[in-house]
């Protein structure tokens, strides 16, 4: 378009403008970075032909398309150009801006950008409007006192006292005033130059409260920055005087690199710690980060990563071993020789996860040690009781301070080999809050197909587990979650009997107790009576705890003895037990006798080990309809009762029962000792036999006692804990034992040395049991049981 001014505005070239916003009345620099604009704008300056300079909306935009750029801008003229000093700066334009002009349309097929502009007419105040001119004023001052903390040498001040028109004035605050793109761009749209002033005004309070809170931020930064110098210097001073002692960050980063050189690592455990050694190189010794690496870097360097030590594989030696250090535990000690046995075969270090479980005292800890010795490896182990936190397991990060590895990389510090005996004490008894489930982080501890590559938080690399022998240990199975329960190799540990009580107190107690006490060089011996007392009537448990405190006891009293100058017995006899130990607190299970009918001799399991329980019942006249129960029995032996009534009521008629004399006669059933709880099946078929000789007044044989589950059809069925049931009838005396025909195969794993001279009668009904324990015998101390009118005449 053609302006009034004579000058053509339809094609003119745009000169791109960054981060900034130009405003009439100026003459200023603009780089010209494209070679052709730059041949342009030489020919526009020959010419004396107006450019158009406008503003981009994006600094890093090219400048190509009429989206870049702003609709406003300003047309001038190039009045001369300034040349670099090298070849690596831009040409400068000097451009003199005269009026502000506003986009209509982009000029097609022109190369770089033309646009097709029209002039926009300023609103200027009068300069008499005394309102105007005190406005300006005020942006004016307040504007110069903004830029103190800026303008230090008052550099703006001077050039805006040298400008002696108000427009340019008002055009050189705007251009410079510390304001974003977008507000200049509303200065410059605004074309009533008294609105621009009240909007410069509003924005120079903007800018200063910006400038305030900046400069704070300097200063604070700049006390920060001061602090950091001070801290450093003192450093700097601290590590001069560490260098004339010898005491270099140097000397310790070599000596983790000299001992990473002797390890036997993958690759990848090899780059990880490489890297961690770099970057420890760029922190101060004085530095929390420093330190934590460091730590991290030696633990690393503690573990044994792929060394192994070298398993004994003699099975001979292996159970020579076990054999000296535990009396019996067969099963743990044939499934340690298999696994070794396998191992000879394959060639291959993957270890069994097992769990032993069992009463507390019997060797289950202890025995994860024996093994370790026997297979020459190193022995590890972890208590697990009571642990609630999954990062006990698993580790923190080492981001943390005062962070750690978890329990289980803690245990392979400063090993020889990882193939360790690891033994996890009280795996039944792992907690679980809002730390997370310590047992679920185990899980990938005894997978076999997991853990060749456990991940410790701290460690923050893979470890192979896979060749550690993991040993669990539980006092009971029923608190041990599923998923972990699948995971391990179940070895049961029953309890001792008493002769292996004996034995292990002669072989391992007694000798530890005289060395502990003082006396080892002594020639202090036990009788197998006195051993025996000490174990019936002074404790009363599965395991030896119990027993070596009371032996440690007995030893305890000799000592003073010796040190007093008192003669002392060589050979400890029941009677110097009972000298030592005081009062009996336990009575061995005596046999009675059957010598009246409904008293019948039962066999019970315990977690001490077995005992015999005898049944009681008694008959009184009544209705018929009610069954007494009392001796403090659980829900399962009041089922076993009601189970033996029901089946002796309809079995009468093969007993010898009249039918209607039930309905004469209330029952009531007794098992002595009310203050001990007892429950389970297995002494159903001794209540059927109680019952019905109650009722047919006959006695049961001599020497006999029972144990077995029966069904409402009079099956019986089999039960656990024979082995010490069988024991615990030894012991009493008793020969003869009925039990159910599927108990059979535990009978064959007990020692023959322990059941010479008892009588197994194996039976699969109630009227088996009747056939083989009833005798003939009546008990003529127990009135007549008759029926109808007789009966309530003898009542």
């Amino acid at each position: 378009m053609i302006d009034p001014t004579g000058l053509d505005f339809s094609n003119i070239p745009a000169i791109p403008l960054r981060n900034s916003v130009v405003f009439p009345g100026l003459t200023i620099p603009v780089a010209i970075q494209d070679a052709t604009l730059l041949d342009i704008l030489r020919e526009s300056q020959k010419n004396h032909t107006p450019v158009f300079v406008v503003a981009l909306k994006d600094s890093d935009a090219q400048g190509t398309f009429r989206k870049d750029y702003y609709d406003f801008g300003v047309v001038g003229e190039v009045v001369d150009f300034t040349e670099p000093n090298d070849n690596d700066s831009p040409v400068c334009a000097i451009v003199h801006t005269t009026h502000i002009a506003r986009i209509l349309s982009t000029v097609k097929g022109v190369k770089p950008i033309h646009f097709s502009v029209e002039l926009c007419k300023e609103l200027i105040p009068n300069p008499q409007n005394k309102e105007f001119v005190v406005e300006f004023e005020s942006v004016k001052e307040k504007y110069i006192k903004m830029l103190e903390g800026i303008d230090e040498e008052g550099q703006v001040k001077k050039i805006l006292e040298e400008i002696h028109n108000p427009l340019v004035e008002l055009s050189f605050m705007c251009l410079n005033c510390p304001i974003d793109i977008e507000m200049k761009i509303h200065l410059l749209r605004e074309l009533n130059l008294f609105s621009r002033v009240l909007r410069l005004s509003s924005y120079i309070d903007q800018a200063k409260e910006f400038l305030e809170i900046r400069k704070e931020i300097a200063d604070r930064t700049q006390e920060r920055m001061t602090r950091q110098q001070r801290d450093q210097f003192l450093r700097n001073q601290i590590q001069t005087m560490q260098d004339e002692l010898g005491d270099t960050e140097d000397a310790e980063i070599d000596e983790l690199a000299s001992r990473a050189d002797t390890k036997h690592w993958s690759k990848e455990v090899d780059d990880h710690f490489n890297h961690e050694l770099r970057r420890m190189e760029r922190f101060n010794s004085s530095t929390p980060e420093y330190g934590i690496l460091f730590g991290y870097l030696e633990c690393m360097l503690d573990l044994p990563w792929d060394d192994m030590t070298p398993d004994n594989f003699s099975l001979k030696g292996v159970r020579e071993q076990l054999d000296k250090d535990h009396y019996g535990l067969k099963d743990v000690k044939e499934r340690i020789v298999e696994h070794m046995a396998v191992q000879i075969l394959r060639n291959d270090m993957k270890s069994p996860i097992l769990c032993l479980y069992g009463p507390p005292g019997v060797g289950k800890t202890s025995i994860g040690k024996s093994i370790a010795t026997a297979m020459g490896r190193d022995y590890a182990r972890v208590s697990l009781g009571g642990l609630h936190d999954e990062a006990e397991i698993r580790g923190h990060r080492k981001t943390y301070i005062g962070a750690m590895p978890g329990r289980i990389i803690a245990a392979f510090k400063n090993k020889k080999g990882s193939n360790l005996v690891f033994v996890l004490d009280e795996i039944d008894k792992l907690a679980s809050d809002i730390k997370g489930d310590p047992a679920a982080a185990l899980l990938e501890v005894l997978d076999p197909e997991q853990n060749g590559k456990f991940h410790d938080n701290y460690l923050d690399v893979d470890y192979d587990l896979s060749k550690v022998m993991f040993i669990a240990t539980a006092n009971d199975l029923s608190t041990i979650s599923r998923p972990l329960l699948d995971r391990m190799e179940l070895v049961e540990i029953t309890g001792y009997l008493l002769e292996e009580k004996v034995e292990i107190a002669r072989r391992h107690l007694i000798p530890k107790v005289k060395e502990s006490n003082g006396l080892g060089d002594s020639d202090i011996t036990f009788t197998d009576e006195a051993i025996k007392k000490v174990i019936e009537n002074y404790t009363r448990e599965s395991g030896v705890r119990s027993l070596e405190k009371k032996l440690g006891k007995i030893m305890r009293k000799i000592a003073v003895k010796a040190v007093s100058g008192e003669e002392y017995p060589h050979e400890i006899t029941p009677e110097f037990v009972r000298e030592a130990l005081g009062v009996e607190q336990a009575e061995p299970d005596i046999y009675e006798g059957n010598d009246y009918a409904g008293v019948v001799t039962g066999l019970a399991w315990t977690s001490v080990g077995g005992e015999i329980l005898y049944v009681e019942t008694s008959l009184s006249p009544g209705k018929g309809d009610k069954l007494t129960l009392t001796g403090n029995l659980g829900n399962v032996m009041k089922e076993s009762a009601s189970l033996a009534m029901q089946y002796i009521k309809a079995h009468a008629s093969q007993i010898g029962i009249p039918d209607d004399l039930f309905a004469k006669y209330d029952v009531h059933l007794h098992v002595p000792e009310g203050a001990i709880p007892k429950d389970g099946p297995s002494a159903g078929i001794t209540m059927a036999t109680s019952i019905a000789s109650a009722f047919t007044r006959r006695k049961v044989r001599r020497n006999i006692a029972m144990t077995g589950e029966i069904t409402l059809r009079g099956r019986v069925l089999p039960v656990g804990g024979i082995k010490e049931k069988i024991l615990a009838a030894k012991r009493s005396g008793i020969s003869n034992i009925i039990l159910s025909a599927k108990n059979r195969k535990n009978i064959e794993e007990i020692g023959a040395e322990y059941i010479t001279g008892m009588n197994f009668h194996y039976v699969d009904t109630v009227s088996d049991v009747l056939n083989i324990a009833l005798t003939d015998e009546i008990d003529v101390t127990l009135p007549e049981r008759r029926c109808g009118q007789e009966s309530k005449q003898e009542n």
